[in-house]
């Protein structure tokens, strides 16, 4: 379903001229090659530019329309009109021991570009061929007009041709010469043709298929979502990429499509089309190609964009949900459109699809923001954020003291299909948080907006409904909840009495109180009365009479442990009144 939607979408941009045409596509270029009419080499000139990313101005190789690339694996393949200096001038980087196999790479690449521009008699044509015959590829190394670049070109910084200021890739002749050995069939009697699995045609299927790239994770150069490479992952004899067979054309719009909504970028040099979740790029496209779906789509995983207000984005939002369209950037969302999201993970030289759902714009709009009105509570006046995005829910699961603080990557996935279908949150998620809780004792806005939506949606006979509120329930007296507030409370007893004490009772008990307040109440409550001593009447007075109140709500005796589900009500508990006592002194002040 996804190759064929990807095939889809790549028609219909080709058809809006918004991605290069079949046989072409985009590569990162860094110098040309400035040849004369006879071949000789003048020069490199730099393609180098600047781009903003973010606060910061970064120089970065040319993005242009060029040849597709072919699929590099261990042997030596060559590119048309561009390549990096191994391939274009014979330049080796790895020692003399590697010099037979930059000497092989530029053959290839000679042999390549004769065999398709020796009868074509236009200047650019013959200044190639001139060149390629003339360059003495055992001496680049030595080259003056080479060593001033060396560095970058050991990088692997690729080139191309520009001759009397006309890049080659631009000639129409050259232009027709690649599209004609493009389109043709490699002709290879040992491989059988075989039906198209996406158009049904009958076609001489490829064993590798273009690299997919900006994939966080994978090489470089680029990865395969297909690819089959050892004996064990064959089937009836075939090999590679004979076990799904795809013609040369499926293969080039799939992996044409994947690449655009990849290397596509806002003016901050932000990804406009796909996020990171976790180590799984998560890409998203509209069955019409427009780009305002993705962009609505973007703004509310991001919680906002910095150019639109949150009223705005909530107004288009509650339009969608409720099936109306409306006008966005100058363009029209149908709710009803078709919409994909496909979830990528890196694997070195191979990827892995980690989650692939198609639904309507307006229910997974809907789905999403069901998610976000579940989350929703009571924030702290200094967190500007109206929601929490996806990627600082994720993080909540992880410890962020650490420097490689990553979270799982299946608890990511998991999450990320709970939101976007409307399904059941995974266990694991409200598990991770309980542990991050017990670990570092810190229930903020997120984590409890993690608890309240985890509850609410995975719906718990253990759990009270009275207590997933926005704001405090000071009526109920679900024994759990309550008890999070009480200490609470005696926390803010004991910060009164002993202002900038280092370690308080959240400190040593708050992980023990919400497993087992049997125990560790009467303690508390034995010290809170210390602590009450140390405070002003008017103090004692206020705090005493929150103590009666939820005192006179426990109406059984201290459990003597909670169970999971419980201690989930303890932390909404504790983090109602909590907000609730700061949000008072805010005010005050």
């Amino acid at each position: 379903m996804i190759l064929q939607a990807l095939v889809e979408y790549y028609e219909v941009l080709s058809k809006d001229n918004k991605i290069p045409k079949y046989g072409w596509d985009n590569s990162k270029i860094s110098y040309a090659i400035e040849l004369d009419e006879k071949g000789h080499f003048l020069r490199l000139q730099s393609l180098m530019q600047e781009e903003q990313r973010g606060k910061k101005t970064k120089t970065v190789p040319r993005l242009m329309i060029l040849p597709a690339a072919v699929k590099k694996s261990s042997g030596i393949a060559s590119n048309f009109l561009f390549g990096n200096a191994t391939y274009m001038f014979g330049l080796n980087s790895k020692g003399s021991e590697k010099k037979e196999r930059a000497l092989r790479c530029f053959d290839a690449t000679k042999e390549l570009h004769l065999s398709l521009l020796n009868s074509n008699t236009d200047t650019a044509a013959v200044a190639i061929c001139d060149f390629f015959n003339s360059w003495d590829s055992e001496s680049a190394e030595q080259d003056e007009r080479l060593i001033p670049f060396v560095d970058d070109l050991n990088k692997g910084a690729n080139l191309c041709f520009i001759v009397n200021d006309i890049f080659a890739q631009n000639v129409p002749s050259i232009q027709a010469a690649w599209n004609a050995e493009f389109g043709s069939d490699e002709a290879d009697d040992v491989i059988p043709k075989m039906v198209d699995l996406i158009t049904g045609d009958i076609v001489e299927p490829l064993k590798i298929h273009p690299a997919i790239k900006g994939i966080l994770g994978a090489q470089s150069s680029g990865a395969s979502l297909i690819s089959f490479n050892a004996p064990a992952d064959g089937s009836y004899g075939k090999e590679q990429n004979l076990n799904a067979p795809l013609g040369k054309y499926s293969a080039f719009a799939y992996t044409a499509a994947l690449n655009y909504l990849l290397s596509q970028r806002d003016g901050d040099g932000n990804k406009r089309f796909s996020k990171m979740i976790g180590d799984t790029t998560l890409v998203y496209w509209s069955s019409n190609g427009e780009e305002p779906y993705q962009d609505v789509l973007s703004d509310l995983l991001d919680g906002g964009n910095k150019m639109l207000s949150n009223q705005d984005l909530q107004n288009a939002v509650t339009a969608i949900c409720e099936g109306r369209p409306i006008d966005w950037s100058r363009a029209g969302i149908d709710p009803d459109n078709k919409f994909y999201l496909l979830g990528i993970a890196p694997n070195a030289a191979r990827l892995s699809v980690r989650f692939a759902y198609c639904n309507t714009f307006g229910k997974i709009i809907h789905n999403i923001n069901e998610h976000y009105r579940r989350m929703e509570i009571e924030k702290p006046s200094f967190e500007k954020d109206s929601i929490i995005p996806l990627w600082r829910m994720v993080s909540e699961t992880a410890n962020q003291k650490l420097k490689n603080s990553n979270p799982s990557p299946q608890l990511c996935e998991d999450i990320l299909k709970a939101i976007v279908t409307g399904s059941t949150y995974p266990t694991t998620l409200y598990q991770q948080i309980n542990l991050r809780i017990k670990a570092d004792r810190i229930v903020n806005w997120r984590r409890a907006s993690i608890i309240k939506a985890y509850f609410m949606r995975n719906r718990n006979y253990n759990t009270n409904e009275e207590v997933l509120t926005v704001k405090l329930n000071e009526e109920t007296v679900y024994q759990p909840y309550v008890l999070g507030r009480l200490f609470s409370v005696l926390e803010a007893i004991q910060d009164d009495a002993n202002p900038g004490i280092n370690t308080t009772i959240k400190d040593k008990y708050f992980t023990s109180a919400c497993a087992t307040p049997s125990v560790i109440f009467p303690i508390l409550l034995n010290l809170t009365e210390k602590h009450l001593k140390k405070l002003s009447t008017g103090k004692k007075i206020y705090y005493s009479q929150q103590l009666q109140s939820l005192l006179g709500k426990i109406t059984e005796s201290y459990p003597s442990h909670m169970t999971l589900d419980e201690q989930g009500a303890f932390q909404l508990g504790y983090y109602h009144q909590t907000q609730k006592r700061f949000t008072k002194k805010t005010e005050e002040n």
